[in-house]
């Protein structure tokens, strides 16, 4: 494969594609995750999120699971990759299908400034990855009129902070970890429960809340997801001010970078 082939999933194999012949259907599911030099971390969870997501889809796809493990099996072993599995719904006459978009991986970050979504969540389908993509690229635009790269997600109503648009949160209180309740509504984030994984591994303490963003002035705030891993909020646009413990980051990366296994 090269940069930016797509494949489909075609009886049993991977069929290669250009880029524009992909059927503008809607997505139903999809995954990412970042491979350096064949190596990546939590590959299992993404595999289970994806196929969880396929399943729930309501669409009958043929043989999922071969599809992920042809798709792994084909990816590259040298160079920073950034690999989308998608479930796309039927649209005139192409049917629904699975699809391997082969990305290089873009530059990663350690840090990002956020702003708050104005307006009501713009969610549909908010336990799911996929469906709502380019309502959260458009959200993310939005904000970037205000200079964030990151728009974060807040509850109707209440206003409590739920996730990123493209990012799980995390936020430090002291030496304790916390995170959003787990019923709010919002994507799985692997790397989010990679990194609480850890802290329950090493004895950090945990802790879930409900939070305005105004309840999160002078805490360290994460951004997390499967390219970036976690990064620090430097500043929210009109919102809290944020602090960082120095050096704390860089060892959470590291610790994270160590989870890293072969595909």
């Amino acid at each position: 494969m090269s940069v930016n082939d797509v494949s489909r999933w075609h009886h049993g194999v991977l069929v290669d594609l250009v880029e524009n012949s992909v059927p503008a259907a809607p997505i139903l599911a999809a995954d990412s995750w970042l491979v350096t030099d064949g190596r990546t971390r939590a590959l299992a969870l993404h595999r289970d999120r994806f196929l969880s997501a396929v399943d729930s889809s309501g669409v009958a796809i043929d043989d999922a699971d071969g599809f992920w493990t042809a798709a792994v099996a084909g990816l590259p072993r040298t160079g920073d990759w950034f690999p989308r599995v998608e479930l796309r719904g039927a649209v005139d006459d192409a049917d629904a299908a699975l699809y391997l978009h082969h990305r290089p991986a873009p530059p990663v970050e350690r840090s990002v400034v956020v702003a708050t979504l104005a307006g009501e969540d713009p969610r549909t389908v908010p336990l799911v990855k996929g469906p709502d993509l380019l309502r959260m690229a458009q959200a993310r635009t939005d904000v970037g009129a205000v200079g964030a790269g990151e728009a974060i997600i807040v509850t109707d109503g209440e206003g409590y902070v739920v996730e990123g648009a493209y990012s799980g949160l995390l936020w430090w209180r002291g030496s304790i970890l916390c995170a959003p309740p787990l019923d709010f509504d919002r994507v799985d984030s692997v790397t989010v429960r990679s990194v609480l994984a850890l802290a329950t591994a090493l004895g950090v303490e945990t802790y879930t809340e409900a939070v305005t963003p105004a309840e999160l002035d002078g805490v360290e705030l994460w951004a997390l997801n499967a390219l970036h891993g976690p990064r620090i909020v430097t500043r929210w646009v009109d919102g809290p001010a944020l602090a960082e413990l120095p050096g704390r980051l860089n060892q959470w990366r590291t610790r994270l970078g160590a989870l890293r296994q072969p595909l």
